[in-house]
């Protein structure tokens, strides 16, 4: 094969020279009308810190470990325990995040050209329609330091400079991962290497520069601080040359921590779930094909565990260095901090080797702390919220109108909000996925495979108070579910022939098949939805409004429509990168809408 200048594919780095045309459109006109403002807070608008780490867990306990975090922002905000990535790899997650659309609208669905990556992110015309060109029309200053996206290089950046920050020191590959030697670019500089110094300390000292600066104006803020902690340390063995194996292209270890932590957490290992590493197979397609891992691979990846606990120690300084330098400024009073990730990760479980792009809980559920002026100190809420409502929340805190396009919607921050949104509040989750997954650790098996193809899946989530579902569709047709009330580590893919055994006679009181058929449905308009169809899906199957959730969909007078006339979601081929014509029926042409009290034989 051959890898011609930077074309790199592999565990979130992938990189590009291909030089990006500048496709970029104005701002959509919204028709919302301006949000009120948000209760708690004084008339002057907030300032808004947002801190964006890469690849790190809620389920594998990484919170348990930064004890600064959680003095700062769990112990006085709150921690969102059932917040989603609705795409498990770093650019798709990024810029659904910044755009509040799902991937399958910006149409950025990999982290490297021709399908993802900043160029991709550049040619759908995004760099003049993302949150910061909102926020500084909203008045804001605007400021950057850490990872944007991938293909974001030190040939790329200026092809053309990302729009939007008043000042941004922005990582760049192909040495974003190198935490020994990365590489940052400040403004409209030349490229600056920090080879030596810890990544994680260089951005730190750039965000507390970029506090100073926002603080000399009387411009209300926004910063965005991204370090790469705790993703995988990678390091390029070679920009050009005749390859058949990735591994002669990058080299792959676990993060690097800075040398004060390299001790900690000597004993510390992989967290020993029911679903870590386990005797049967489970999940489907590749996934099931997995061997288990021998206790040299264990113990290894117990190692890769300690070092990206190790590495989110100085992302914990970093948060302790912020508070204190806000409450010296008299910040905190009229400051919003809000802290996820891109996506989560697994070590283990299911016998997968390190990384992330599955639809398993650990890849899809990650943490989302909200710390700001009305915000219920030490709270934990239930209420279902993924990275396309962040640009709604945080364009509402700015007291900017909603956008029209918007995929997600504002997220409740005050506990009566909260309180009240947990009965009227959507329940799913979108999950998408497309192209590859890769094994970022070390491989031990003589046919193990650093990239595994035909990974391309639409799955859902949908949680209420008597269910709590996970159902996908793969490229290869493959189907999946897990009912997690009573199969919380998703061992028994209730879809699988292997798992007849396990099937319940009823669900919820009906029929497996008929939950099934409602579920299929419900990602049926998923898959494809635009705007306000993604916020309340059951309105475009039922557009008399007299169905709101599952439970409601699954009354026998719609068996006959969900059974028989709707249209099952399937693919017809595996592709890399989002192509219709792949996608199977899509149901803006296929799909069918349930009329209340039309004859069936009217149906065309």
């Amino acid at each position: 094969m051959r890898f011609s200048g930077l074309a790199v594919a592999a565990a979130g780095l992938h990189l590009s020279v291909v030089a990006a045309q500048d496709g970029s459109q104005k701002p959509l006109d919204s028709n919302y009308g301006p949000s009120p403002k948000p209760e708690g807070t004084s008339g002057k608008q907030p300032n808004i810190i947002f801190i964006l780490t890469d690849d790190q867990d809620l389920h594998l306990d990484s919170l348990d470990y930064t004890p600064l975090i959680k003095k700062h922002l769990i112990d006085q905000g709150t921690l969102y325990r059932r917040h989603y990535c609705t795409t498990a790899v770093c650019c798709p997650a990024r810029v659904s995040l910044w755009t509040g659309r799902l991937a399958h609208n910006t149409n950025v669905t990999d982290v490297n050209p021709p399908y993802g990556g900043y160029p991709k992110f550049v040619s759908q015309g995004l760099n003049s329609n993302y949150l910061p060109i909102w926020l500084q029309e909203a008045g804001y200053n605007t400021y950057y330091t850490g990872k944007l996206f991938n293909a974001h290089t030190i040939f790329n950046y200026h092809l053309p400079y990302a729009a939007g920050w008043n000042g941004s020191d922005f990582l760049l590959d192909p040495f974003t991962y190198s935490y020994l030697g990365s590489r940052f670019q400040r403004n409209k500089e030349w490229p600056r290497s920090y080879k030596g110094q810890h990544s994680v300390d260089v951005l730190a000292e750039k965000a507390y520069g970029f506090l100073d600066d926002a603080v000399k104006d009387d411009r209300p803020f926004f910063i965005g601080i991204a370090p790469v902690a705790p993703h995988s340390n990678v390091e390029i063995a070679s920009l050009d040359g005749d390859f058949d194996n990735i591994e002669d292209l990058v080299h792959f270890t676990p993060p690097i921590p800075a040398a004060r932590h390299a001790h900690l957490f000597p004993d510390v290992k992989v967290p020993r779930t029911p679903h870590f590493n386990p005797d049967e197979p489970s999940g489907a397609n590749w996934v099931r094909r997995l061997k288990k891992q021998s206790q040299e691979n264990v113990d290894y990846n117990d190692h890769f565990y300690r070092q990206r606990l190790r590495t989110l120690q100085s992302v914990d300084e970093l948060v302790d260095g912020l508070f204190e330098r806000l409450g010296a400024k008299g910040l905190l009073e009229n400051t919003f901090i809000i802290y996820t990730t891109d996506n989560g990760y697994h070590i283990g479980q299911h016998r997968l080797q390190p990384g992330k792009e599955c639809g398993f809980e650990e890849d899809i559920n990650i943490p989302l702390i909200i710390r700001g002026p009305g915000v219920a100190p030490g709270k934990i809420a239930e209420i279902v919220t993924t990275h396309v409502d962040l640009a709604p929340t945080i364009l509402n805190l700015a007291g900017a109108p909603a956008r029209a396009d918007f995929d997600g919607e504002a997220i409740p921050l005050r506990e009566k909000e909260i309180a009240a949104a947990a009965t009227t509040r959507h329940e799913h989750v979108t999950v998408e996925y497309w192209g590859f997954a890769a094994s970022e650790g070390k491989l031990f098996g003589k046919d193990e495979k650093r990239l595994i193809l035909n990974n391309t899946y639409k799955a859902l989530r949908i949680i209420g108070e008597d269910y709590n579902f996970y159902y996908s569709v793969w490229c290869t047709n493959d189907h999946e579910l897990y009912d997690l009330k009573t199969d919380p580590y998703q061992l028994h893919n209730l879809l699988h022939s292997d798992e007849e055994a396990k099937v319940p006679a009823t669900f919820l009181g009906v029929s497996f098949d008929k939950v099934v058929s409602r579920l299929d449905a419900l990602l049926f308009v998923l898959k494809s939805c635009k705007a306000q169809t993604c916020v309340r899906p059951w309105h475009a199957l039922h557009p008399a409004g007299n169905v709101l959730n599952l439970r409601d969909a699954l009354s026998e007078r719609f068996d006959y429509f969900y059974g028989t006339q709707q249209k099952k979601v399937s693919y017809d081929r595996c592709e890399l990168g989002y192509i219709i014509d792949s996608e199977g029926p899509q149901f803006e042409t296929d799909g069918l809408v349930y009329r209340h009290g039309a004859r069936w034989d009217e149906w065309a």
